[in-house]
Protein backbone atom coordinates (compact mmCIF):
# COMPACT_ATOMS: atom_id res chain seq x y z
CA UNK A 1 0.00 0.00 0.00
CA UNK A 2 1.38 3.49 -0.99
CA UNK A 3 1.50 6.27 1.70
CA UNK A 4 1.89 9.93 2.00
CA UNK A 5 3.57 10.72 5.03
CA UNK A 6 4.19 14.30 6.90
CA UNK A 7 7.22 13.67 9.48
CA UNK A 8 8.71 15.79 11.81
CA UNK A 9 11.30 14.49 13.63
CA UNK A 10 12.46 16.52 16.88
CA UNK A 11 15.38 15.41 19.19
CA UNK A 12 14.79 16.10 22.56
CA UNK A 13 17.98 16.65 24.84
CA UNK A 14 20.36 18.44 22.53
CA UNK A 15 20.96 21.75 21.39
CA UNK A 16 18.83 24.28 20.44
CA UNK A 17 19.49 23.99 16.23
CA UNK A 18 18.09 20.21 15.52
CA UNK A 19 19.59 21.04 11.61
CA UNK A 20 21.89 18.51 11.68
CA UNK A 21 19.52 15.92 12.72
CA UNK A 22 16.98 17.01 10.23
CA UNK A 23 20.00 16.38 7.37
CA UNK A 24 20.90 12.86 8.71
CA UNK A 25 17.34 12.23 8.55
CA UNK A 26 16.98 13.23 4.67
CA UNK A 27 20.30 11.59 4.14
CA UNK A 28 18.22 8.31 5.48
CA UNK A 29 15.45 9.25 3.01
CA UNK A 30 17.71 9.72 -0.37
CA UNK A 31 19.16 6.57 1.05
CA UNK A 32 15.95 4.31 0.46
CA UNK A 33 15.27 6.13 -2.54
CA UNK A 34 11.89 7.82 -1.49
CA UNK A 35 10.43 10.68 -2.92
CA UNK A 36 10.55 13.05 -0.30
CA UNK A 37 9.88 17.16 0.06
CA UNK A 38 11.87 19.10 2.85
CA UNK A 39 9.76 22.19 4.17
CA UNK A 40 9.67 24.30 6.82
CA UNK A 41 8.05 22.15 9.59
CA UNK A 42 9.01 18.96 8.59
CA UNK A 43 9.41 16.44 5.35
CA UNK A 44 6.74 14.97 3.38
CA UNK A 45 7.49 11.34 2.20
CA UNK A 46 5.80 9.25 -0.51
CA UNK A 47 6.12 5.37 -1.51
CA UNK A 48 5.23 1.90 0.24
CA UNK A 49 4.05 1.88 3.54
CA UNK A 50 6.84 -0.94 4.20
CA UNK A 51 9.48 1.03 3.29
CA UNK A 52 8.87 4.54 4.21
CA UNK A 53 7.69 3.19 7.87
CA UNK A 54 11.13 1.29 7.48
CA UNK A 55 13.04 4.46 7.05
CA UNK A 56 11.51 6.40 9.78
CA UNK A 57 12.72 3.92 11.86
CA UNK A 58 16.27 4.01 10.72
CA UNK A 59 15.91 7.76 10.93
CA UNK A 60 14.88 7.48 14.71
CA UNK A 61 18.31 5.05 15.05
CA UNK A 62 20.67 7.47 13.05
CA UNK A 63 19.48 10.58 15.62
CA UNK A 64 19.76 8.54 18.77
CA UNK A 65 23.36 7.31 17.19
CA UNK A 66 24.14 11.34 17.04
CA UNK A 67 23.50 11.61 20.50
CA UNK A 68 20.45 12.72 21.16
CA UNK A 69 18.90 10.27 24.62
CA UNK A 70 15.17 11.11 23.52
CA UNK A 71 12.95 11.93 19.78
CA UNK A 72 9.45 12.78 19.66
CA UNK A 73 8.07 12.22 16.25
CA UNK A 74 5.34 13.42 14.55
CA UNK A 75 3.47 11.46 11.79
CA UNK A 76 0.74 11.78 9.42
CA UNK A 77 -0.44 9.40 7.12
CA UNK A 78 -2.63 9.49 4.09
CA UNK A 79 -3.50 6.15 2.17
CA UNK A 80 -6.03 5.81 -0.76
CA UNK A 81 -7.09 2.79 -2.75
CA UNK A 82 -9.57 4.66 -5.12
CA UNK A 83 -6.92 5.89 -7.02
CA UNK A 84 -2.69 6.30 -7.32
CA UNK A 85 -1.81 10.03 -5.92
CA UNK A 86 1.26 11.36 -5.46
CA UNK A 87 2.57 14.74 -3.11
CA UNK A 88 3.55 16.54 -6.34
CA UNK A 89 -0.39 15.55 -7.44
CA UNK A 90 -1.96 16.96 -5.06
CA UNK A 91 0.32 20.12 -4.45
CA UNK A 92 -1.13 20.76 -8.66
CA UNK A 93 -4.50 20.12 -7.76
CA UNK A 94 -4.76 23.10 -5.52
CA UNK A 95 -2.22 25.19 -7.91
CA UNK A 96 -4.45 24.78 -10.80
CA UNK A 97 -7.45 26.04 -8.53
CA UNK A 98 -5.84 28.91 -7.95
CA UNK A 99 -5.26 30.72 -11.56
Amino acid sequence: MKALVNLQVIPVGTEVSVSKYIVACEKVLEAAGLHYQLHGNGTNIEGEWDAVFDAVRRCHEVVHEMGAPRIHSMISVGTRTDKEQSLDDKVSSVRQQLM
